[in-house]
């Protein structure tokens, strides 16, 4: 039971970690978009989707303490994905650059970013977050975390990417990429 908490403790940790890092980052960029004549579009559902990322870890912790603290028995195969799932995020991010925001940031003029995982898919960076949303709590059986949670994302999701979409129409060569 010892090394299922650690291995809880390491992974919630790490994606903690992570996410706080690229608040950082993502903060940075702003600065930068709007330094450049950028501005934010759609900021009334931003705070929603903070509350669903806090809740999200708050759920996943609950769950996990109070009713499972148990591993799933596909675990590693769950935990590669997850390491996929990890090079795929630091893919977008590098290939978004200065872009790369958690708010829907745009400026007017810039080419849309069409290289890396953008060349296949037009929403690579929500793909991941989806999948994360289902496979972190699947790792320790956290089922109703998962099932709400991807539902919670789904539907901020259906309210976002028409937001983002729509504005990079307006503003960019999106239209023309995509």
């Amino acid at each position: 039971m010892a090394i299922v908490m650690v291995l809880f403790i390491c992974v919630v940790g790490f994606i903690i970690t992570q996410r706080i890092i690229e608040l950082l980052v993502a903060r940075n960029n702003e600065n930068w978009i709007r330094s450049q004549g950028g501005y934010e579009v759609g900021a009334n559902h931003y705070p929603y989707m903070v509350a669903i990322h806090i809740g999200f870890f708050i759920s996943l912790i609950i769950e996990f303490i109070v009713f499972k603290q148990e591993v799933s028995r596909f675990w590693i195969h769950l935990f590669v994905v997850f390491i996929i799932l990890q090079m795929m995020r630091v893919w977008v991010i590098a290939s978004l650059g200065r872009f790369w925001n958690t708010k829907i940031l745009v400026l007017p003029g810039a080419h849309v970013v069409k290289k890396g995982p953008f060349h296949f898919i037009r929403h690579p960076n929500y793909v991941v977050v989806t999948s994360e949303l289902i496979v972190i709590p699947l790792m320790f059986e956290a089922y109703f975390t998962a099932i709400v949670f991807t539902l919670l994302n789904v539907a901020i999701l259906s309210v976002r990417i028409p937001k983002e979409e729509a504005a990079l129409r307006e503003v960019t060569d999106y239209k023309e990429i995509f």
